[in-house]
């Protein structure tokens, strides 16, 4: 390894991305790369998906760079340009590593920490109990140690705001924890070099001299490289410390750990589904924004499955707050409480151990009227003024935004601030894991999963279908049925139809295949990379109890594939 790292670092040429003679890890890969959230919160360009654009060591014409945009096309920019840093260097020979597999050289910055660990790491840091190794990264990240892992407080962001890897949104002004990891690079026999993983850095122009001549070696990014970025590659190597130091520092750990947390409090992320659960538990009333195809009704049934939903939108004063009849017998008024309240009452005096939710639906779609109704159940949990709601009723209450809507109302600021508020945002991940867990149809499932969720939704016109989380639902459905995937045009339109069933029609090795041993040797070296890619996809869908047999035959797809699978899995 220490030979490795006193070699020159450099970047690929255009021809070993694009075209015949692609290197082999290239083509095994493709050529989009996934930015470190250190490069992004630098400032690098990313796209949903994580991926950025980054140099290539080639001039083009009118002396301008050679880049790979994030999507993996080829691209040019001026050589002034700030763009994304894949590092290479010599494999001098990769040591008899097989192709295709990675080796880890040297240790740099790259992924944001969890919420959780950052709120610990700011804490010890403010407190001062942090060991510095008496390193910096870009010489203005101290590097610390914590529980023997080592971390970067990035305090000063040139990106304004963002989204890390994590998911986790950030803007100017946000501290930001990143962990010290080893490096990773794809060994490339083809070429003899060693090809960094992801891009891992985001800082110097190109070049400023604005001409570039195609002489790298004169470049700014060459100099970063091989000063500032190799120097900062090479794990550090804190001082010792002597007994009464170590012991001081460990002694201030636990005094550190005995602090934490005075209340026993229990800290860490919290789902949607959770701030909903808590919410009901707790007996607040929540209230679910977002789209109408975001699966706020399938979120409540989850944790009610009887709960009774309430369309306010078609509400009228005696549905939703009962009525009055003159009773001829008596000469006198009769009031009839409405029939939700009924079947409400009814399920929560059955089962006074269970809470059982009353779903408002569609409520700033209501009229104001019956908004205003609907605030006063939720105000004095009382409906009309009569009828008092069961103990183990508990209210929950959704609707789209004035800007997915356009028949929404405003709702009104004291009935607003009634609610706790959770913003359903069904992220691709969120889908998969979704999908899993309810039997969508695996021909779907690895579709959304092979195009990175591009399709999970399209634009809406009104004119023509378009697809939604609620349309592919409906599509899986119509799969199992029928068969056909031709006959989902009706739902999703026309162009994500037949990218769909040209998908399909590709060979993949499915999860069947796999669990009943229905593949041969032959037919897993006879897939090119998009149908590997697209059978690990399809393959991530395997429950636990098939996940080693499943994971054993990923492998032989290639250390790439297994690898997206883990991180499928992972997400799961």
């Amino acid at each position: 390894m220490s030979n490795k790292m006193n070699q020159k670092y450099g970047l690929l040429l255009e021809q070993q991305v694009f075209g015949d003679h692609a290197s082999e890890a290239i083509r095994a890969i493709g050529a989009q790369c996934e930015a470190t959230d250190f490069a992004r919160i630098s400032g690098a360009e990313i796209d949903e998906q994580g991926n950025g654009g980054w140099f290539l060591a080639s001039k083009a014409g009118y002396g301008d760079v050679c880049i790979v945009c994030d999507d993996g096309s080829r691209g040019v920019a001026y050589s002034t340009s700030h763009y994304g840093i894949r590092p290479v260097m010599s494999a001098g020979g990769s040591d008899g590593a097989v192709a295709g597999s990675r080796v880890e050289i040297g240790e740099y910055p790259q992924q944001a920490c969890s919420k959780e660990l950052s709120r610990i790491l700011e804490g010890e840091f403010y407190e001062n109990r942090l060991r510095k190794t008496g390193k910096s990264y870009m010489a203005e990240y101290s590097e610390y140690i914590y529980e023997d892992a080592k971390y970067i407080r990035a305090d000063y962001l040139s990106a304004a705001s963002g989204t890390l890897s994590n998911g986790r949104t950030y803007k100017q002004g946000d501290k930001i924890w990143i962990e010290v990891s080893p490096v990773v690079w794809l060994i490339d026999h083809e070429t003899d070099l060693l090809i960094s993983e992801k891009i891992l850095a985001f800082g110097p122009a190109f070049d400023r001299s604005n001409h570039y001549d195609g002489d790298f070696s004169k470049t700014d990014v060459c100099r970063f490289l091989n000063e500032r970025f190799a120097e900062d590659i090479v794990p550090s190597r804190p001082k010792d410390l002597t007994e009464d130091e170590e012991n001081e520092y460990r002694e201030g750990i636990k005094r550190s750990e005995r602090r934490r947390n005075p209340y026993d409090l229990k800290f860490g992320e919290v789902t949607e589904e959770d701030i909903i659960r808590g919410a009901i538990e707790s007996d607040v009333a929540v209230f679910l924004h977002g789209p109408s195809s975001e699966g706020k009704s399938a979120r409540v049934k989850q944790i009610d499955p009887t709960c009774e939903i309430i369309y306010l939108r078609n509400a009228t004063p005696d549905s939703l707050n009962g009525r009055s009849v003159y009773n001829q017998s008596t000469g006198e008024m009769i009031d009839i409480p409405p029939t939700w309240y009924k079947k409400v009452k009814a399920k929560c005096e059955a089962e006074p151990d269970k809470l059982h939710v009353v779903f408002f639906d569609e409520i700033n779609n209501a009229l104001p009227s019956i908004q205003g109704m609907a605030f006063n159940i939720v105000l004095d949990r009382e409906v009309n003024g009569l009828w008092k709601l069961p103990e183990n009723a508990r209210v929950v209450a959704a609707g789209n935004d004035m800007q997915d809507s356009l028949a929404a109302n405003q709702i009104a600021a004291p009935f607003f601030n009634r609610f706790a508020h959770v913003y359903i945002n069904t992220t691709t991940e969120k889908w998969l894991k979704w999908a899993r867990e309810n039997r969508i149809h695996p021909a779907i499932y690895a579709y959304i999963a092979y195009k990175k969720g591009e399709t999970l939704r399209s634009e809406y016109t009104g004119e023509k279908p378009n697809a939604d989380p609620r349309k592919w639902e409906m599509a899986s459905k119509m799969l199992y049925a029928t068969g056909q995937p031709e006959m989902l045009r009706s739902l999703i339109g026309e162009d994500i139809t037949d990218e769909f069933v040209q998908f399909c029609n590709q060979p993949v090795i499915t999860l069947r295949d796999v669990l009943s041993g229905n593949y041969t040797d032959s037919e897993i070296d006879a897939l090119n990379t998009s149908e590997r890619y697209a059978t690990t996809m399809g393959l991530s869908q395997a429950d636990d109890d098939s996940l080693d047999v499943v994971r054993a035959f990923v492998e032989r797809l290639g250390a790439e594939f297994l690898k997206v699978f883990d991180t499928m899995r992972h997400q799961k």
